[in-house]
């Protein structure tokens, strides 16, 4: 049986390298760099399919000079062959000595091949993952982790996505499992997944057993992502099986692609399992992963003079980054690869090899290139080149069935694209005109000319010249032509100018004869340089004509060079426009998970954004913290470009199934909580049981908590009673005191942390107590430096931390101080020894401040300002956005309680709260706006139309006008109000129907009298709150865009509504 399964995994494995050969051919181009098909061909059929021996035949063979003996590793016999020998003749030659640091650079970005098999450490993981089984109840999973010690801020709120912890740099294990784990189609798959008891007896092999176990764990896992009453979950069972497969160490962060590759590999040969028990062993066609996630494309092209096709399957589809802007030039250049020699007798272009799609699975997985191998540094480098990508692709253009229509638009492409080719050049020879080696702009050389001939000598305005000017010869000999016009000299030694002497410099004049010798003073009559070059005579015939030429020839280029910037244009918008065919536009996919990565290419960060269909909004999921992200925000994080972080894998879906359209899924919020109740008995009593053990753990924490106080009150110690004595609460500060204070430090828990790493020298070297003081002084000297200095128009460094906010507002030096020690004893900076510890010292110099040292109403008063701050920036970010989509009604609603909350906090101090003029601006601008929408709304005469126009009057504008007025109200508010009351009271003396005319009568004096409404506006949703990077980015992109955008002037208001003959308002009385 045994012998029979190894056959059966040889004949698996045989095909799996088949379908993967392609994928072997990418891998080996983006670790070596070697570009050349052929080269990768033959070094992959001479090392058998391993991709490691084929990286070192083709990197080892030139790590040592051509003349030395020795060779770093001899081929075998079976590997030496004349292919094998012609490839290491060829190789690239790498400047790197140390193979063993060459090895491990290589390992970072190598993508493990299918061929290589678990290794006897592998087989001992699995027997201790299999044991360990057997004891699931004893084994504590999911725990309460110590980042805060009050379990019930760990509580899964509203049915909010739960996120995963990181158990030690498994970041990109969270990325991809959130991101497949989001998909509803595998979510139900791996949680029904089951196999007949008789196939569970008959798995006999290593391999088999542990896709099971991790098949099992996996579905522990995602039904607790479901049904969990926790924040996040612990995946470590899981993972743990995932990471004994590798061959790096345990520590060392693992690549997406190579561990996406790796779980694909093991579902399918666990479905394949499944699947065998009803069928043939060998045949995946109906393995349900094989069917979501693997396709097909077919290759065509020439070979050696000779035509050759084939068909190979897919899973991820890896595109080279490098030389490309966006994901539809990746596809392009992946899909078309060379020019035959000799093009056939119809003058068509061809292609030395073409790919085409032949079937697209439901998934479709794209693996972006953004590591390649530096030869000259012999390690890998990260690509941080901008590469956008869209939220639907349409993959009609890359489908076999429309290979021919494609054929003719890429033909016609490229005949556009020599068009332009041939325009640019023309057009360059007119913007770098000349023939020496410095060129300008033909018109301005015109200009330039133009302006010579029409300057006039100061000479004519002042003296005659005809005594004043020495000849060219004499001067240019005397002076060179540098000297000449390099500084002006005073007016007291313009005699050092004459025909035997030098210019004179800034520091003194220096005569220096033609003879060599010093000579007397010339006595001639100097030469006047005038101030700007000038013709020394032309008349007005001259001037006449050389202005008429110079003029006409002028326009004429200028003409010509609009003309050829013309057809540019027009051929580039041609060829942007060419696959904007409906032909092609049948096979959309939506963007379902953009895979990010930020750091370099041998350490950094993973997270995903993914968007959530049902709540129809982008969700960023960074390990425990799952946050409501938005497509501005992915964009800046995924494209690239602009710092290391870019986007390593793009995941879209069908949009034309069912089961993926987001047209579908949008009215299914609830679907999570009804695939809770489907789970089978088994996964349910395991998600009901670990809530019930995080209850006892709420319960439990609550009952140290109660225990607690007593035990001080009842201490007979006078230090003791100071802290319990009644009427003043124990030590620690008021409860809303203690909830902000909590939640500025963890808004600020990154940059402590950092604080905390700078401190590594005086930790090893003095203890924690000279540890916390460095991190405490140089965090507070930081931190002050940052509140003093001017910050650009788009940023505001109050939004980055509590005590910038308290340094410019000159909060009292004890509320600074214990602020910034709460900072150091947060729980959540629970990440090593070092961390631990100096939390603890704080949190004990937290108690032994008592009552009489911290008025605790005053700390409290201070940290709600800056909680009010924080809500108001939010509410004004939150409503520039809208207003930028268009989107008034809700901008409105956010503008106004901004502007209501800043005011209170303005009255406290100027720089409490955030510019008030930009919040009026945008308020006044939306009023105006929705004014004028309810107006046309109200001219419509359609009673739904009208009904709608007059509530907005009733349920925004006429509200927030009387807060406005009840207000110190501005000029600037008082005219953009007095506008939109001229506009209604316009309709007086016009014949407007009488259904107009009572509602008019209604609701105009409402808008005419505020002394008597009672304000109602309805409050904005709730938003959630925001890390420090995600508001200060918002802030500065909100910023930037609203530059350079001009007030609104109640002169252009009166303008536009000066065709609207308006009536004063004092004909309504």
């Amino acid at each position: 049986m045994t012998a029979e399964l190894q056959q059966d995994d040889a004949a698996a494995a045989a095909d799996r390298r088949g379908s993967g050969c392609q994928m072997l051919l990418n891998q080996l181009r983006e670790i070596t760099g070697v570009q050349d098909p052929s080269f990768l061909h033959e070094a992959l059929k001479a090392s058998n399919g391993d991709i490691t021996q084929a990286v070192s035949l083709l990197t080892e063979g030139r790590v040592r000079e051509p003349g030395q003996d020795t060779v770093a590793a001899e081929p075998s016999e079976a590997e030496g062959s004349a292919a094998s020998k012609e490839i290491i003749a060829k190789v690239i030659d790498l400047t790197c000595d140390n193979k063993d640091d060459l090895q491990a650079a290589i390992a970072l970005s190598l993508l493990e091949s299918p061929k290589i098999q678990a290794d006897g450490k592998d087989l001992n993981r699995i027997h201790e993952a299999t044991s360990a089984e057997t004891k699931r109840s004893k084994r504590k999973r999911c725990e309460a982790w110590g980042e805060n010690p009050n379990p019930n801020d760990w509580r899964r709120v509203d049915g909010w996505p739960v996120g995963l912890k990181n158990v030690g740099n498994t970041c990109w294990f969270s990325a991809v499992i959130q991101s497949l784990f989001q998909l509803s189609e595998f979510r139900r798959l791996v949680l029904s997944y089951s196999l007949p008891q008789d196939v569970l007896e008959s798995c006999p092999g290593h391999t088999e057993k542990r896709n099971l176990v991790f098949m099992q764990e996996l579905q522990y896992l995602f039904a607790l992502m479901m049904g969990s009453n926790r924040k996040s979950v612990d995946p470590s069972a899981a993972l743990n099986l995932l990471k004994g497969a590798f061959r790096s160490p345990e520590e060392q962060q693992q690549d997406v692609s190579e561990f996406t590759h790796k779980l694909l590999d093991w579902l399918e040969d666990a479905f394949q399992l499944a699947v065998s028990a009803d069928s043939n062993p060998r045949n995946k066609s109906e393995n349900p992963m094989v069917q979501l996630f693997y396709g097909t494309f077919l290759t065509e092209g020439i070979r050696e003079g000779k035509p050759f096709c084939n068909t190979e399957t897919f899973g991820q589809y890896p595109l080279q980054v490098n030389g490309h802007s966006n994901l539809d030039e990746c596809l392009e250049g992946a899909m078309v690869e060379g020019d035959i020699e000799l093009p056939p007798p119809d003058d068509s272009v061809k292609y030395e090899q073409e790919r085409w799609f032949t079937k697209l699975p439901p998934v479709l997985t794209f693996e972006l290139s953004r590591f390649e191998f530096n030869q000259s540094l012999g390690q890998p480098e990260k690509i941080h080149n901008k590469l956008e990508f869209p939220q639907i692709i349409y993959m009609d253009r890359y489908m076999y069935r429309s290979k021919e229509l494609i054929r003719s638009k890429r033909e016609c492409i490229r005949k556009s694209k020599e068009e332009i080719k041939v325009l640019q050049q023309k057009l360059e020879r007119y913007v770098q005109y000349g023939s020496g080696p410095a060129r300008f702009p033909l018109p301005d050389m015109l200009k330039y000319v133009i302006e010579f001939a029409s300057t006039k000598p100061a000479s004519e305005s002042t003296a005659p010249r005809s005594h004043a000017r020495l000849p060219l010869p004499v001067s240019s000999v005397c002076c060179p032509g540098s000297d000449l016009t390099s500084t002006e000299s005073p007016s007291e030694e313009g005699s050092s100018q004459g025909a035997g002497s030098t210019c004179s410099s800034s520091e003194g004049s220096l005569h220096k004869p033609r003879t060599g010798v010093q000579s007397p003073a010339p006595s001639r009559a100097p030469v006047e340089v005038p101030a700007h070059p000038a013709p020394r005579t032309v008349t007005e015939e001259e001037m006449h004509f050389v202005r008429t030429c110079l003029q006409r020839w002028r326009s004429e280029i200028e003409q010509d060079i609009q003309d050829l910037k013309n057809c540019i244009a027009s051929t580039t918008q041609t060829i942007e426009q060419m696959y904007c065919d409906p032909l092609l536009c049948q096979v959309p996919y939506r963007l379902h998970a953009v895979l990010v990565h930020e750091g370099q290419a041998n350490a950094g960060h993973y997270w995903a954004y993914v968007y959530d269909q049902p709540r129809q909004v982008w969700l960023k999921y960074n390990d425990t913290s799952v946050t409501e992200s938005s497509w501005e925000e992915l964009e800046r994080d995924s494209y690239g470009g602009l710092r290391n972080v870019s986007a390593y894998c793009l995941m879209y879906t069908d949009d034309s199934l069912p089961r993926f359209s987001a047209e579908a899924a949008s009215g299914e919020p609830d679907q999570m909580s009804g695939e809770v109740e489907a789970l089978p008995a088994e996964l349910k009593h395991y998600v009901q049981e670990d809530n019930w053990k995080f209850e006892r753990e709420v319960e439990e924490w609550e009952g140290e908590q109660s225990c607690k106080v007593p035990q001080m009150d009842s201490s007979t110690s006078s230090a003791s009673q100071d802290f319990s004595s009644a009427p003043a609460p124990p030590a620690a500060p008021p409860p809303g005191a203690r909830c902000l204070s909590s939640e500025h430090a963890v808004i600020a828990k990154e940059q402590t942390a950092q604080a905390i790493a700078n401190t590594a020298r005086a930790y090893e070297r003095s203890g924690v107590e000279a540890a916390l003081r460095e991190a405490f002084h140089e965090e507070y000297s930081r931190l002050y430096q940052l509140a003093r200095e001017e910050p650009p128009s788009h940023s505001d460094p109050r939004l980055q931390h509590v005590l910038v906010y308290f340094f410019q507002n000159e909060a009292p030096k004890r509320v600074v101080e214990r602020t910034l020690l709460e900072q150091f004893a947060d729980r959540n900076l629970s990440y090593d020894e070092r961390s631990i510890s100096i939390m603890k010292v704080a949190q004990a110099k937290l108690k032994e401040i008592g009552p009489d040292d911290m008025n605790m109403d005053e700390y409290k008063k201070w940290h709600e300002d800056y909680s009010l701050f924080r809500k108001v920036s939010v509410y004004l970010l939150t409503g520039l956005e809208l207003y930028q989509k268009g989107k008034y009604q809700e901008a409105l609603s956010y503008l106004v309680y901004a502007y209501q909350s800043n005011t209170t906090l303005l009255i406290k101090g100027p720089l409490r709260g955030v510019k008030e003029s930009v919040i009026a601006l945008y308020r006044r601008k939306c009023l105006l706006e929705l004014n004028a929408r309810a107006a046309s709304l109200f001219e419509t005469n359609d009673d739904p139309s009208v009904t709608e126009g007059i509530n907005v009057m009733n349920e925004l504008i006429i509200p927030c006008i009387h807060l406005i007025i009840n207000d110190d109200i501005s000029k600037d508010d008082l005219a953009a109000i007095e506008v939109m009351r001229n506009h209604w009271c316009s309709y007086l003396g016009q014949d407007i129907a009488e259904n107009l005319q009572l509602c008019l009568g209604e609701f105009l004096p409402r808008l005419l009298d505020p002394s008597a409404e009672i304000i109602v506006l309805k409050e904005p949703p709730t938003i959630r709150p925001n890390s420090p990077y995600d508001l200060c980015s918002r802030f500065a992109a909100v910023m930037e865009s609203i530059q350079g955008v001009s007030t609104v002037t109640v002169k252009a208001l009166q303008q536009w509504l000066s065709t609207l003959t308006p009536i004063p308002v004092s004909c309504v009385a």
